[in-house]
């Protein structure tokens, strides 16, 4: 593993505690009758797509900087891997999160657009990952 994959791991590992905080925080809501969390199925949805998009995604990220060590790509697109798909472990929850924190929303405001932006950085991340893996196997 290189200098590069072991800081930015480094890294995503410290946002984990924020992801156990999420899972606390929709508990907490669960077990609390006067939180309003159960009268807002789309705050639940939000909320547990959010959550579970947070895990999946710091899991993910941390998998693409072990295989970014091995992909044939100019340095800067490797960067752009090795950030991007941390980056959008971030703004993906936090569009989920902050797009319906009200407990009386009835639908999402404006920070839904963090989920896209999210969402398209990630794509951008991984094909350029995948690419770059390619190019690695045919080279050999």
């Amino acid at each position: 593993m290189t200098r590069e994959a072991r800081l930015i791991s480094g890294i995503t590992l410290l946002t984990v505690p924020t992801i156990q905080y999420g899972g606390y925080f929709l508990l907490t809501s669960l077990m609390n009758k006067s939180s309003g969390y159960m009268d807002n199925p789309l705050r639940q949805n939000f909320f547990r797509a959010g959550h579970a998009h947070a895990g999946v995604i710091v899991i993910l990220s941390l998998v693409c900087q072990v295989l970014a060590d091995s992909v044939v790509l100019p340095s800067p697109l490797v960067w752009f891997v090795r950030i991007g798909v941390p980056v959008s472990a971030i703004l993906i929850p936090a569009g989920f999160f902050l797009s319906i924190l009200p407990p009386v929303a009835t639908q999402p405001s404006g920070a839904v657009g963090w989920i896209y932006a999210g969402a398209v950085i990630l794509a951008i991340s991984v094909i350029t990952l995948g690419v770059g893996l390619i190019r690695a196997s045919a080279s050999m």
